[in-house]
């Protein structure tokens, strides 16, 4: 296996697959912990104050749109560069590249705001792309939403094409 060849990060760094497409790990999480109360952000019990994964994803796969009530920071680091595709909670569109080359208008880093519907893509074939999130007050899956093709054409019918390429026909079933 080779630095170049997805197998490579998911096997060395210990990759399982995500909900949303990809493959995940969480790396870092925060000792402490804090409370909706004490945030604009409304949840269920507490939070950590963050959590940070690596994520994967090959080219022929996609993250599906899904939403989360905290902020997200992507930080990119290896592959090819990876397009964040945002439903701002205005239902503005954003397409976001994600990578290193400067003058072709990409960035290697860039925040997800709390409530958008976002998911990702990568931006060449036959290729993979290794980024890092950290997300605050840290991730839970009880804050993670994953959206349907109908519930989502049914709200911005105007971002049709990028809807039927990023959301699921119908919801999976997760064990």
């Amino acid at each position: 296996m080779q630095m170049n060849d997805a197998q490579y990060w998911i096997t060395k760094l210990d990759l399982a697959a995500h909900p949303e497409g990809g493959y995940y790990k969480r790396t870092y999480q925060s000792e402490e912990s804090i409370t909706d109360q004490q945030l604009s952000v409304r949840f269920n019990g507490e939070r950590l104050l963050y959590t940070s994964i690596y994520f994967l994803l090959q080219s022929h796969d996609v993250s599906h749109f899904h939403r989360l009530k905290s902020d997200e920071l992507w930080y990119f680091h290896a592959g090819s560069p990876l397009t964040i595709h945002v439903i701002l909670e205005d239902g503005t569109y954003k397409e976001v590249k994600l990578g290193l080359h400067l003058d072709n208008g990409e960035t290697p880093q860039y925040l997800v705001p709390k409530n958008s519907i976002f998911g990702s893509s990568v931006m060449e074939k036959d290729t993979f792309s290794l980024v890092g999130c950290m997300v605050a007050p840290g991730f839970d899956f009880q804050d993670f939403e994953l959206f349907t093709q109908d519930d989502l054409l049914a709200k911005y019918p105007e971002h049709h094409a990028v809807i039927q390429k990023l959301a699921y026909d119908k919801l999976p079933v997760f064990v």
